[in-house]
């Protein structure tokens, strides 16, 4: 009985973690859908609304890190509920701009506010939150949970187009900052207090030391992890997600000549398959060598930017790429948590994938940025596809150099630091 309960709270806290992420995402893509608006409304240059996304995604940058720790040390239940109150603060901020000379409201609002909401409401948080919980079928637990960051978006985000083709952009804020704000009382009532602890796993045996260090020693010993630093570098490609896709496929459908509704109907499907392939790569995850599953996501993205490069105003082949892309795009999460809690253990997992999505974060920054720029000087995206294509290629390569499988030399490096240590104390105490 005692296991059955434990079991359906697990799920419970999956299925918290799913729709958390589908607001804090939905949240995110709304950026991307008003810059035409904005435009038009305000007078914005895309390179300033591309900025915004940026400043955004390095307030994540910074604050993923800790939000990690914090999984690791105290949990999901308060960091959770209280992301969800800042990101619902954010977005209400956003919603309350009514002319072009208030445009701090949407640096402090989504910028600032909105990109420590995101960076707490993030998947690295919901992966940890869910690895620690399943030894069975983690990569699938992982995988169903993390899809919540796109899953949320194929109803949410043609609600908000609708908004705004009505002229309603700020409704479609307000709503995504009060469902906020609604979530996060519940998930302190729903999420028992104490129920964190971390399940036994093949790489956990040696962790019970590693948790008590402080957050510098965890830190010195990720960056001694080949592991670790293959999967950092590689992560940086989300240029090609988070900074490229995320933040420039709307306004690229606009510049096809495509209208608010049949732009986010097609982002809506590629954030729809996302769902299935994010689900497919954690259930393949626990099945299949997962170094080369995860490059061959990568090789796989290359393609799909070769696609994007010949849609010219074609519909139908807008719709392909975003139902090809949509399979690989957030799939890599799923892969990347199970390759991390099996190399380096789960109770620094949430540190470890912390400073993973930082990389992530000031990659999809630069893709951002690099987006904007790109078009304001040449009018078009095709220098910001080349760019993504090259790093993925460079990220497929160096995730297939990842060794899948537990590194000793965590134990060995805390136990010869703690040795070092007391020898200075002794040899302090007989001088």
């Amino acid at each position: 009985m005692a296991l059955r309960l434990r079991l359906s709270q697990n799920w419970l806290v999956v299925l918290i973690g799913f729709t958390a992420l589908a607001v804090s995402f939905s949240s995110r893509g709304a950026l991307s859908i008003s810059m035409p608006i904005w435009k038009t409304e305000f007078g914005w240059s895309r390179s300033f609304t591309s900025s915004i996304a940026a400043a955004a995604l390095l307030m994540m940058a910074v604050v993923a890190p800790f939000a990690g720790n914090a999984i690791d040390r105290y949990g999901p239940r308060r960091l959770l509920s209280s992301g969800l109150l800042i990101l619902g603060l954010g977005m209400s901020l956003v919603a309350l701009i009514s002319n072009a000379s208030q445009s701090w409201l949407l640096v402090v609002g989504f910028s600032l506010i909105g990109g420590l909401g995101f960076g707490i409401i993030a998947q690295h948080v919901v992966a940890t939150t869910i690895a620690t919980r399943f030894t069975e079928s983690r990569g699938l637990a992982i995988g169903i949970g993390t899809s919540g960051s796109t899953a949320g978006q194929v109803a949410l985000l043609p609600f908000l187009a609708a908004a705004i083709a009505a002229g309603s952009w700020r409704l479609g804020f307000a709503a995504l900052g009060m469902t906020s704000l609604v979530l996060s009382p519940l998930v302190l009532l729903l999420v028992r207090p104490g129920t964190h602890r971390v399940v036994s796993n093949t790489a956990s045996s040696k962790d019970t030391a590693i948790h008590r260090d402080s957050i510098a020693d965890r830190l010195r010993l990720m960056a001694g992890s080949k592991t670790f630093h293959l999967l950092f570098w590689s992560l940086i490609c989300g240029f090609t997600t988070s900074g490229v896709v995320e933040t420039h496929f709307l306004p690229f459908a606009a510049l096809c000549g495509f209208g608010p509704v049949p732009s986010a109907t097609a982002y809506g499907v590629l954030s729809g398959v996302n769902l299935i392939g994010m689900i497919g790569a954690g259930w393949l995850s626990d099945r299949v060598n997962r170094p080369v599953l995860l490059g061959g996501i990568y090789v796989a993205r290359v393609l799909c930017f070769l696609l994007l490069m010949f849609v010219d105003f074609s519909y139908p082949r807008l719709m392909l790429f975003a139902v090809l892309f949509g399979i690989f795009d957030y799939s890599t999460v799923p892969v990347t948590a199970a390759i991390l809690a099996r190399s380096t253990g789960v109770r620094i997992l949430g540190l470890s994938m912390g400073v993973l999505s930082a990389g992530h974060a000031i990659g999809g920054a630069l893709g951002a940025l690099a987006g904007g720029i790109v078009f304001d000087e040449t009018g078009g995206y095709t220098m910001l596809w080349y760019a993504s294509i090259a790093l993925a290629l460079v990220a497929a390569v160096m995730a297939t150099a990842v060794q899948d499988k537990p590194e000793q030399n965590w134990s060995c490096a805390l136990n010869a630091g703690r040795y070092i240590k007391t020898v200075i104390v002794i040899s302090r105490k007989w001088r």
